[in-house]
């Protein structure tokens, strides 16, 4: 098969790889579409120390049954199904998976940083991982489950009550998806931060209200102004340490602090400023079972998209994409390869 193999910073190369074979319990699956992840664009600059080269990236993605193991008996899953995966696997017996908070085991593997990914033809999984999609349902929508899973598990930790005002920062595929599935939370009051114009005009067009920080504004306090004295809730959804600090800086006392962006490993935070304001801050990783279902269900409903502001590119293009979503991504919110 031909796979887009990662071989150092800044390096990644089309290769023809062996095929996987399916072991008993694993399904084989002929990949349709594969989305670019934020977090492995750090991976692709060398930052990301879970992503070793060589590697195949990819992590969001649908295609179609091409083979399974001999074990593999379940409704849905035959030869020719449409289906997308939760690329997380975990082992389904340690005491957080028993309790449902599977992105939290331990020995947890994901596809693309642990296990090869689906920037490639094919690309394997154990079956209790996949999901048929429902009828109807395109594939190109399909690849999009896992991003809108993480952000569905950043408005579940929010937990919006009525007229609470919410505010992320980032309008990468992740703040874009979390944005929306705040509002389908019942946030009303939504506020979108970037440096792109054009990713605040997808916000804006989404329902959020757009924040452009320049070199004599202070971020905080146009928040704090703009939300008659802060956000009850604020994501930061970049992963800087400026980001991180300027969402404690325009949380209101009592507010909650989502961090989901992974770009720096450390930060320095004003922990008195919280202790202080009674902030709480948590950190959104991934996706339980049954949050994956929940996006699924969200995108089969149409109730969360990003149609309009997607790009299709062939896998042979995978590298130079990478390169343009890091320079300048415009109004390209998501890329999603087609091998």
């Amino acid at each position: 098969m031909k796979a887009l193999v990662y071989e150092g910073p800044r390096e990644m190369n089309l290769r023809q790889l062996v095929d996987p074979e399916p072991l008993e319990d694993e399904v084989l699956i002929r990949v349709a579409y594969s989305g670019i992840c934020g977090s492995e664009l750090s991976g692709f600059l060398g930052h990301n120390a879970l992503r070793k080269p060589p590697m195949v990236f990819g992590h969001e993605f649908s295609g179609t049954i091409e083979a399974l193991g001999a074990r593999v008996v379940r409704n849905g899953l035959h030869v020719g199904a449409h289906v997308t995966a939760n690329p997380l696997v975990t082992c389904g017996e340690c005491r957080y998976c028993l309790s449902g908070r599977q992105q939290l085991c331990p020995s947890r593997q994901l596809l693309s940083a642990a296990l090869p990914g689906s920037n490639a033809e094919l690309v394997k999984i154990p079956a209790r991982f996949v999901y048929p999609l429902p009828s109807g349902m395109p594939l190109r929508r399909g690849a999009l489950v896992e991003p809108v899973a993480c952000g569905v598990r950043v408005a579940e930790l929010a937990a919006p009550k009525p007229g609470e005002r919410a505010v992320v920062a980032g309008m990468g595929p992740i703040g874009l998806f979390a944005l929306q599935a705040l509002k389908l939370h019942g946030v009303t009051d939504l506020y979108a931060i970037d440096l792109s114009p054009e990713r605040l005009e997808i916000a804006e067009s989404l329902g959020a209200i757009p924040i452009m920080p320049n070199s004599t504004s202070d971020v905080a306090a146009e928040v704090r102004r703009l939300t008659g004295g802060g956000a009850d809730i604020a994501v930061d959804a970049v992963g800087a340490s400026v980001t991180r600090r300027q969402c404690i800086d325009f949380t209101a006392p009592g507010g909650r602090v989502i961090v989901t962006g992974l770009h720096e490993a450390e930060s320095s935070l004003q922990v008195n400023t919280m202790i202080r304001s009674e902030i709480s801050l948590l950190g959104s990783f991934a996706y339980s079972a049954v949050t994956f279902e929940k996006a699924l269900a969200y995108l089969a409903h149409g109730w969360v998209e990003l149609d309009e502001w997607i790009e299709e590119a062939p896998l042979e293009a995978g590298a130079a994409w990478f390169d343009q979503l890091i320079a300048k991504p415009g109004k390209t919110a998501k890329v999603l390869l087609v091998p």
